[in-house]
């Protein structure tokens, strides 16, 4: 029912409905193009643009094992799966694995456009039903959409030209799809939101069963969103159970606590870990670097302030960097100011949803401003991402209280100044997936190989060790193989097979010991001992070594004790003996 009624209203809200499918589309167009043939005939293989050479890639690995009914790391053979959400990944296994759907045609061209959809369709229904404005719930969808940073202007004055959606650190709204488990999350979070209103109206054992396994899922789908709604509905119970005495919002957030900590835990016992305190890292950062913002003055002046002990000058700076970290990313979202301040007048006042939003929305802000991930230090920035999103929600509503009593003409005038200073975020980013030759490629003589060795029976694949120098050398003729773009996860997606290392990236986010391994391996090629690299080969249950034509060991193949299965003009495949 809940669905008709939402799509019976957008049917009587054309511009609604034109919006969500105009924002689906490009938002789309971050994905759609990668992992198919990027040129007419087919002659360069397939292609992949912006993140999705690496991250993209490291989806399909995960989504083809976990499909195999595999939990082990499909990147660092002889270890289990561990750190990392995998619900998104392990739904989309579930259609490789019953309705045979290609892991990379699922990853790329089915699901970005359905979820985009959902996204700007719950938007709309929740904001509706939450506000009871067709016009704030319009806003709302657009800025969930469009939202962008201050960044191009900087990009324009400084360097002539419209650019840098991440200038100021955070992504936008036109990347949410590179980023699938968040873009899932949020589809999560939006029917969470909904029940909510219903559970406020009519609490049930049902509604809060449904709200207990919704937020399970959430947490495995992105931890990060888990985390933020937990401890926002935690705040909620804090707040009913002071002002109104009742603890129902309080029990809904300690259960839901403790079913997704059950299973949440097994596959992340030392999560806690990989967080480190590090507090403004983003700020100094921003400063320093010349890809953000980068302004190299104040950044010594306020780490100077900083190690000197200098609070008189040094918190003002910090201040002021905050300021500029938050009003560039939020951009003309920053509207939503006006309703927040509305809301803190009447602090005793607060309905469920609003004490949820503002809980979570602080706590999405502060986070990254003070802890930081081990290995992958700018990953906690994902905790922005969710701050942006319910902003965009709330400067949609702050925006058609802005202008719903001005005049036609100034209605207008405040419209195209909106689209003025917003739009640019999204054409900037755009720029990066439109071209026609992407910046990195899986070429057709490894696609190949890669599907020959997907059809043998299952064993641990060796390849080569990542060669930075070599894929520096590669930049200035895109696009490059994935050998020489990155390390990467791709001989264990398209195989389907475990690797014995590969994506050292993601092996450093999740903090495996893959360094020593990879000296290992090193060593192994080198090595001109024929008993002991063969030893190394038996002992690690390798079955498979994958190489790129010009990768090869120091010994032959008769002495390494391995026999060629495969050939042709890039790639050799070989199997143990």
């Amino acid at each position: 029912m809940q669905g008709k009624s939402g799509m019976q209203s957008l049917k009587n809200n054309k511009p609604a409905a034109l919006l969500i499918i105009i924002g689906s589309l490009v938002w789309s167009l971050t994905m759609v193009k990668s992992g198919l043939c990027w040129d007419a005939k087919c002659v360069g293989g397939i292609g992949f643009w912006g993140p999705n050479g690496h991250d993209g890639v490291w989806h399909i690995a995960l989504i083809n094992h976990l499909a195999n009914d595999s939990l082990e790391m499909p990147v660092f053979s002889g270890s289990d799966l561990k750190n990392y959400h995998i619900g998104f990944d392990l739904l989309l296994s579930l259609f490789v694995r019953f309705f045979h759907i290609p892991a990379q045609t699922l990853y790329f061209q089915i699901i970005p456009p359905i979820v985009a959809v959902l996204i700007g369709f719950l938007t709309y229904l929740f904001v509706e039903r939450w506000t009871k404005s067709k016009k704030g719930a319009f806003w709302a969808t657009f800025f969930v959409y469009f939202g962008g940073s201050f960044g191009p202007i900087v990009s324009l004055i400084r360097d002539g030209h419209i650019g840098g959606e991440s200038t100021f650190w955070s992504q936008q709204a036109i990347s949410t799809l590179i980023n699938p488990p968040f873009a899932l999350s949020l589809v999560a979070l939006l029917v969470i939101l909904l029940i909510l209103l219903k559970y406020e109206e009519k609490k049930t054992w049902k509604k809060f069963a449904v709200l207990v396994l919704l937020i399970a899922i959430t947490t495995q789908i992105k931890v990060y969103a888990g985390i933020l709604t937990i401890s926002a509905l935690l705040a909620v119970g804090l707040y009913d159970l002071v002002l109104k005495k009742n603890t129902s919002y309080l029990a809904l957030a300690t259960t839901s606590l403790v079913i997704s900590l059950l299973l949440f835990i097994p596959l992340n016992k030392n999560s806690s870990s990989l967080v480190v305190f590090q507090p403004f890292w983003f700020l100094e950062t921003m400063m320093a670097l010349s890809d953000r913002l980068g302004w190299p003055r104040y950044y010594e002046a306020m780490t100077n302030y900083k190690a000197g002990g200098n609070f008189v000058k040094g918190v003002p700076a910090y201040i002021v960097a905050f300021i500029i970290f938050w009003a560039g990313n939020m951009g003309t979202r920053i509207v939503a100011g006006t309703e927040n301040f509305r809301w803190i007048k009447s602090w005793n006042k607060l309905s469920p949803i609003k004490v949820f939003m503002v809980v979570l929305t602080t706590e999405a802000l502060t986070a990254p401003m003070l802890f930081l991930q081990k290995g992958t230090p700018w990953n906690t920035i994902q905790f922005f991402y969710y701050y942006l999103f319910f902003a965009s929600i709330i400067a949609g509503i702050a925006f058609e209280n802005l202008i719903k009593d001005k005049s036609h003409q100034v209605r207008i005038i405040l419209v195209c100044a909106l689209l003025v200073l917003t739009l640019p975020t999204t054409y900037a980013t755009l720029q990066h997936y439109l071209p026609s030759r992407p910046p990195a490629r899986l070429p057709n003589d490894e696609i190949e190989a890669l599907k020959f060795l997907s059809k043998n029976e299952r064993g641990v694949v060796l390849t080569y060790p990542f060669d930075s120098y070599a894929a520096e050398q590669a930049v200035v003729n895109p696009p490059r193989p994935l050998y020489l773009y990155e390390s990467t996860a791709y001989v264990a997606a398209f195989s389907g097979k475990p690797t014995f290392l590969e994506d050292e990236i993601n092996l450093n986010i999740t903090d495996y010991e893959w360094r020593a391994r990879r000296k290992e391996v090193e060593e192994w090629l080198k090595n001109l001992d024929q008993k002991e690299t063969y030893a190394f080969l038996r002992k690690n249950n390798i079955k498979y070594v994958y190489w790129v034509k010009g990768q090869r060991a120091s010994l032959g193949e008769t002495q390494l004790g391995i026999s060629r299965i495969f050939e042709n003009k890039s790639v050799d495949i070989y199997q143990v003996d």
